[in-house]
């Protein structure tokens, strides 16, 4: 059986997942938005994820388990954590002197 060709929103699920989580992790140290839980960038990262996957929801007019499995947010969500903690580990033990 041969293999399928990912949809397009699995690929970009995947690629800005993969590359916000860095993003985000590089503000971990600096907070910009204050100390509060909800302003923590991991907190504002997850945000903005669910933000996306509303407006994926409104702009294909399907549901988003339609579009990307179920199994795939979870993955997805695990890979934008883990590289929101590799951009964190970045910017807190490596600095530019």
């Amino acid at each position: 059986m041969p293999l399928r060709a990912p949809s397009r929103p699995l690929l970009w699920w995947y690629g800005l997942t993969a590359a916000g989580g860095p993003l985000f992790g590089l503000l971990g140290d600096r907070r910009p938005l204050g100390n509060d839980v909800l302003a923590h960038p991991l907190v504002l990262f997850f945000i903005a994820v669910g933000a996306a996957l509303v407006l994926l929801r409104i702009v294909w007019r399907r549901p988003v388990p339609e579009l990307i499995h179920e199994r795939a947010l979870v993955i997805g969500c695990l890979v934008g954590g883990a590289a929101f903690l590799a951009g964190n580990f970045v910017v807190t033990h490596i600095t530019l002197r």
